[in-house]
């Protein structure tokens, strides 16, 4: 079966192959309205599939690009063919049409182009008995419009302010603290933490995170006293903050230990690349060389090298 769809493809994809011929196609096949819009002169194929290795025996796709009447912008044709009728094939149009327009973005491209996917059937089921509207592949097409028809909700923690916030139940601790990180010294905002925590109980491993973010991710001026500020006021958490506390302090010193390894490696480096150029200048003083010159060659200073011969 699939090898007799592919030459139903590959004589699709030789015919359209030939920009006259896709010209035509896209004057006599595409919506009025649609067809005003574009000024076919500047019809170009453009390269790149978008259908997935597995299905590629079954479908054949094409992309053209066209300039608008206007002048602006570019508006993109997906043609794709198909031997047989899938319910869900609407769906597999505006996966690749949204590919499209992510290959545009990718040519250096800031805002999307408009891309129009056209079907082409030749299957035995005649008429075509799916629709062709992408909405009518969900269980609830109402409820699929009313949310790919609008703008998504956006939760700018940004502009909430602090007082509507803290009414936010058990999602208010991470708003607050993730609207402030960058901006306020958590330190002040330990009593309104503190007062979420007694109010929301927080699972172990969820305070955790909480209270390691802030130390590490947040501009917080003096981070001991602030754990010293959530023990008290939330003191059924006390147990948990000292633990976070010693192990902050291990890791401090931890990180002070290996960075007083590396500053002591340095240190014997520099020491040992002294100590070569001290024996270059003494073996270059023994063979008579002139002083200019040793000074120049070693970097060593005039003490050093009056040092090395007294």
């Amino acid at each position: 079966m699939k090898k007799t769809l592919s030459y139903h493809d590959a004589l699709f994809k030789q015919f359209l192959g030939d920009i006259t011929i896709a010209r035509d196609f896209l004057q006599i096949h595409l919506p009025e309205k649609l067809r005003q819009l574009c000024d076919f002169s500047t019809l170009a194929m453009e390269s790149g599939s978008f259908i997935e290795p597995g299905l590629r025996s079954q479908c054949s796709d094409m992309l053209y690009s066209v300039q608008t009447t206007s002048g602006r912008g570019y508006i993109y044709c997906l043609l794709e063919h198909q031997s047989r009728a899938e319910k869900l094939m609407a769906f597999r149009l505006m996966r690749y049409a949204v590919a499209a327009m992510q290959q545009h973005l990718e040519q250096g491209n800031d805002t999307l182009p408009v891309v129009i996917p056209l079907l082409f059937y030749q299957g035995k089921t005649s008429p075509y008995p799916y629709s062709t509207h992408w909405f009518d592949c969900f269980c609830d097409p109402e409820l699929a419009k009313s949310v790919y028809t609008q703008a998504f909700p956006l939760v700018d923690v940004t502009v909430i302010p602090d007082e509507e916030i803290i009414t936010h139940r058990h999602v208010a601790l991470m708003e607050l603290v993730m609207k402030h990180i960058r901006t306020r010294d958590m330190l002040e905002l330990s009593h309104e933490i503190a007062s979420l925590l007694n109010q929301w109980v927080l699972q172990p491993e969820l305070f955790r995170g909480l209270i390691c973010y802030i130390v590490e991710r947040g501009n917080t001026s003096d981070a001991k006293q602030f754990l010293h500020q959530i023990a008290q006021r939330a003191t059924d958490y006390r147990e948990v903050v000292m633990t976070i506390a010693e192990q902050l302090r291990q890791e401090g010193e931890k990180l002070g230990e290996q960075r007083g390894i590396e500053k002591g490696i340095l240190k014997g480096r520099q020491e040992g690349r002294h100590e070569a150029k001290i024996d270059m200048a003494r073996q270059f003083l023994a063979n008579g060389v002139d002083r200019a010159i040793v000074k120049m060659s070693t970097g060593l200073s005039d003490a050093e090298i009056n040092a090395l011969m007294d």
